[in-house]
């Protein structure tokens, strides 16, 4: 059978069996040369049950078929359960499953779904099927999964689906659900993933769930469920079972009253999510005994009293967000105990008393933020030592004394300030020199006072005419500077060829080298340089050839050849969408410090006259990976380490990203991944969005989206986040791997629906491009190794994919040999090459 015995079956799991390629690589060929003996294999020989084939009428019917998706769905039942009828499979005559995902349905689920006795999956999902959630479903005993997330359903859920003894799923995440969550869906003892988050749902958390033994995810975030949560989790031992529950997200709700200590018996805790909602009193201490959190967010309350020092026995913790409450007191000094903590948040709160030392003992700190509080003392010279520290917040409390020097250098000002006595973090918050010594007295009998006398007439004359030589000698200069400046500008208008950069700005002084922050200013406007290897001035710049590559929702870029030949990429951005002036020049000086192998580094910016603002990087003429990928003659070949190297570059540099720099990309597409001469990738656009205006953003995550990297999520919250940003990546590995451009639409699928859909007919091997299959005898495993891991990443479900530091270490995994080349070994820059979008 012409495909490869392998399942990926399911877009939530992702089983896989893996066979050795010796006897896939015989059933490939014996399906080429037998074809009717492999469609014979793929069905069990046996014709769809007539009560079965009705029910499917049924539901064509009610569905809108918008794209002719259901038209293999014949009259006559032939070929339904022989792999004729997309989305059908059977045993022994009876459906037992029915996978339409991204096809583009709408219409409604028809009731008669009820009469596949033999079912257990219906995956429906990322459709617009309106109606409401088929009671019907209930009366399904063998069913398994439910998947009808991202559509429209409306109206509440069915009391009596619980009633499914075998349900394991139910995902109805993303829809327009209202009505109470029904408390029986806790009777099937194997649910185990249960998501209703993103709908309307009202009332409180059902009881029942806390005495679930088999729940191992419960989302329920974003909704408006009230009351207060409840304090009977694991009050109920069912068969000597442990409570499995892993995922606890109850965030942006209206739940009030007290967090409940009876949480604390989940021992399989990883992650609690609590934020936005009205909870008050004050944390429990026994929260502080489970062990395997790494993620507790209890943001945006009403919460008061002290952190708990239970806390310091959270050994995996690596996320701790308290921030809006109304704690108080002092951090406990056993803080230091979290040796895994990355982000600590405890903004905006009523914390007192000093920063504890004990804190610079937690090495892997990434972020922490202390702002809004009212600590007093100084700032403890042992958060110099915390290597890993990329972001820190210690503004708006009475801190006072001097700031440690490498943190002022290595943190903006706005780190610190609302602290009145606190100085050194700025030029103008500069302490206090020590008071001078004073001189004891004069004895008496010692040296006179000096006397003053009068100046003479002739002493007035000398000084009259000694300041009316220098007023000369001035007049003379600025009329001398005038001329050569206008001999220079003349010149340059005679002889310079269009540069399309900018209209003004001329008559910059030269600078003598291109250090960190060099500043050149001129009547026409101010060229700032980072670090980089060219040296040049505003006219060098404004009077280059320019040539345009490409534009996007920034602006526009061109490539830039300087008079002395040199080359450089410049990115015009567009003036009606920037920040204002102040603003940018902040917000682009932090841009300029960014240095990584997979990062492009913004190497000078230019501010003109009337607004203009030109960023400036390198050039390099291998263009952009999208180009690299797709517009390729058919000579040229793309081998599998080459693109492996790519995908650990690209997760590197947003790894980089995310936990040195604190930046979401937000736009991430192979158009603006650039290669260098060893095709190693480089990152552009990076921080872009911070020097645009919001409609300037949204217009920005709009695109990416026609371009089909944007996450689902992004059309309700419109907030990129690192979760986006690891769908993206998803999306360029899978571009990466089938060779095909996300921006063109397969079956009227974008790149990932249409991979699943692909890996949920096994038909794995159709996936892959052709290159790859070339010599898929020695990297099979590494070919579904990767899928399997982009398939995780653009996991419709944001909680559900792994961070981008998960995504490099499994990368790595697959191919370790690459673990070092996929950064470039010379300058940390890259070119600006883009293509229109």
């Amino acid at each position: 059978m012409d495909r490869w015995n392998t399942s990926l079956s399911g877009y939530y799991n992702y089983p896989f069996r893996f066979l050795h390629f010796y006897s896939i690589f015989v059933v490939i060929v014996f399906s080429s040369i037998f074809p009717i003996i492999s469609a014979g294999r793929r069905s069990d020989g046996v014709i769809v049950t007539q009560a079965d084939f009705q029910a499917l009428k049924a539901i064509k019917h009610e569905l809108i078929d918008f794209r002719g998706i259901l038209t293999s769905w014949n009259d006559s039942g032939l070929g339904a359960c022989a792999g004729g009828w997309i989305g059908i499979k059977c045993v022994n005559g009876e459906v037992i499953a029915i996978q339409l995902p991204w096809k583009g349905l709408g219409g409604r689920i028809s009731e008669k779904i009820g009469q596949l006795q033999a079912l257990r999956k219906l995956s429906i999902h990322d459709n617009v099927i309106a109606g409401l959630v088929p009671t019907s479903l209930s009366f399904l005993p063998n069913l398994r999964g439910v998947y009808l997330f991202n559509n429209r359903l409306s109206g509440s859920i069915p009391p009596t689906i619980g009633r499914s003894p075998l349900l394991q799923t139910l995902d109805l995440s993303n829809n327009q659900l209202t009505g109470t969550i029904p408390p029986s869906l806790a009777n099937s003892t194997r649910l185990y993933r249960l998501n209703l988050s993103y709908n309307a749902l009202s009332g409180s958390i059902p009881v029942s769930f806390t005495q679930s033994p088999s729940l191992t995810f419960l989302a329920l975030e974003h909704n408006n469920l009230s009351g207060s949560i409840p304090d009977t989790w694991g009050n109920v031992v069912v068969n000597d079972k442990s409570y499995q529950l892993q995922y606890l997200t109850l965030d942006h709700n209206l739940l009030y009253g007290k967090i409940p200590a009876s949480i604390s018996k989940l021992s399989m805790l990883e992650e609690i999510n609590l934020s936005h909602n009205q909870i008050n009193g004050t944390i429990p201490d026994e929260l502080g005994a489970l062990t395997r959190l790494a993620l507790l967010d209890l943001s945006n309350n009403s919460i008061n009293g002290t952190i708990p020092v239970s806390f310091s026995n959270l050994s995996a913790l690596v996320t701790l967000n308290l921030k809006s409450n109304l704690l108080d007191n002092q951090i406990p000094d056993v803080i230091y105990r979290l040796q895994n903590l990355s982000v600590l948040d405890l903004s905006k709160n009523k914390l007192t008393g000093h920063i504890p030392a004990t804190i610079g003992n937690i090495s892997r700190l990434n972020s922490l933020d202390l702002s809004e509080n009212n600590f007093t003392g100084e700032i403890p010279n042992s958060l110099v030592s915390l290597a890993n520290l990329t972001s820190l917040d210690v503004s708006y409390n009475n801190l006072s004394g001097v700031v440690p020097s490498l943190l002022s250098k290595k943190f903006n000002s706005s780190a610190f300030v609302g602290n009145l006595e606190l100085c050194g973090y700025s030029p103008s918050t500069l302490c206090a020199s020590p008071p001078p010594q004073t001189l004891p007295p004069s004895p008496i009998g010692g040296v006179a006072k000096p006397r003053h006398r009068k100046l003479s007439t002739k002493d007035i004359i000398l000084i009259a005419s000694g300041a009316l030589l220098v007023v000369l000698l001035l007049l003379c200069c600025m009329l001398l500077c005038c001329l050569i400046r206008k001999k220079a500008n003349s010149k340059a208008k005679n002889g310079s060829k269009a540069s399309g950069l900018a209209t003004t700005g001329r008559g910059a002084k030269p600078v003598p080298a291109a250090a960190a922050g060099a500043e050149v200013e001129s009547t026409g406007g101010k060229l700032v340089h980072f670090d980089g290897p060219f040296v040049f001035t505003a006219d060098d710049l404004l009077c280059a050839t320019a040539e345009i590559m490409g534009k996007n929702t920034y602006g526009t870029a061109y490539k830039a050849t300087l008079e002395d030949g040199n080359q450089v990429a410049v990115k015009r951005l567009r003036e009606k969408i920037t920040k204002g002036q102040k603003e940018f020049e902040a917000e682009v000086a932090e841009l300029g410090k960014i240095r990584h192998p997979n990062i492009l580094a913004l190497r000078a910016y230019y501010l003109g006259p009337k607004g203009e603002k030109l960023l400036v990087y390198d050039y390099m003429p291998n263009g952009s990976l999208s180009s690299f990928l797709h517009a390729r003659g058919p000579e040229t070949t793309i081998d599998w380490p080459t693109r492996m190297r790519i995908a650990i570059g690209i997760t590197k540099g947003i790894c980089f990203l995310h936990t040195k720099e604190n930046i979401i990309h937000g736009n991430l597409t192979s158009s603006n991944i650039l290669l260098d001469e060893l095709n190693n990738p480089k990152i552009a656009d990076v921080g872009l969005s911070r020097l645009m205006t919001s409609a300037g953003n949204t217009n920005v995550i709009a695109t990416a989206g026609t371009l089909g990297y944007r996450a689902p999520e992004l059309s309700k919250i419109k907030n990129a986040s690192t979760k986006t940003d690891v769908y993206s990546v998803g999306v360029i590995i899978l571009e990466l791997l089938t060779g095909k451009s996300p921006s063109e639409a397969t079956d009227g699928l974008d790149l990932p629906q249409w991979v699943a859909s692909i890996v949920k007919e096994e038909w794995t091997n159709e996936v892959f491009d052709v290159e790859l299959m070339r010599d898929a005898p020695n990297i099979g495993d590494e070919l579904l190794n990767t899928l399997k891991l982009a398939l995780h990443c653009v996991d419709p479900t944001p909680t559900a994919r792994p961070e981008a530091e998960q995504v490099l270490q499994k990368l790595e995994e697959i191919k370790p040999e690459l673990m070092l080349a996929a950064t470039s070994s010379g300058d940390d820059g890259a070119a600006v090459q883009e293509k229109s979008e």
